[in-house]
């Protein structure tokens, strides 16, 4: 069975995605921090991590780069809330994706995400390193 791990600062955003991923046949731990995250990993297999890249004290994107260092080929998936405009469109922000990218992230979700979406990028990005 595949072992997800949710690290993500907000209970509500880990139980949401915990009850998607169990439903849907992952084995799921969840961690509230980067710290919490790195050491997940260093005491069990994890194959593939999901990181909040907006949380206190460790953020993400230093997150993903301590994973990447323990783990180099574990795929790290970030996650990124982003606001929208009156017309729907996403306002001028820095390229959250493109420096989750460089901090060792396989790929970026953003929040809110659908369960679907979640789901299909897991699936790719399991299939990419298998």
């Amino acid at each position: 069975m595949t072992s997800i791990l949710i690290v993500d600062d907000d209970g509500a955003v880990r139980s949401a995605t915990q009850i998607l991923l169990q439903a849907n046949g992952f084995d799921v731990i969840t961690v509230p921090d980067g710290m919490s995250a790195v050491n997940a990993v260093q005491a069990g297999q994890i194959d593939l991590a999901i990181v909040d890249l907006f949380m206190t004290g460790m953020d993400g994107l230093e997150t993903a780069k301590a994973l990447r260092k323990q783990c180099p080929r574990m795929p790290i998936i970030t996650a990124s809330g982003f606001m929208f405009g009156g017309s729907g469109t996403r306002l001028e922000m820095p390229d959250f994706e493109a420096m989750a990218l460089e901090a060792g992230a396989t790929a970026t979700v953003y929040k809110p995400f659908r369960p679907k979406e979640l789901l299909q990028i897991i699936q790719e990005v399991l299939k990419s390193v298998a």
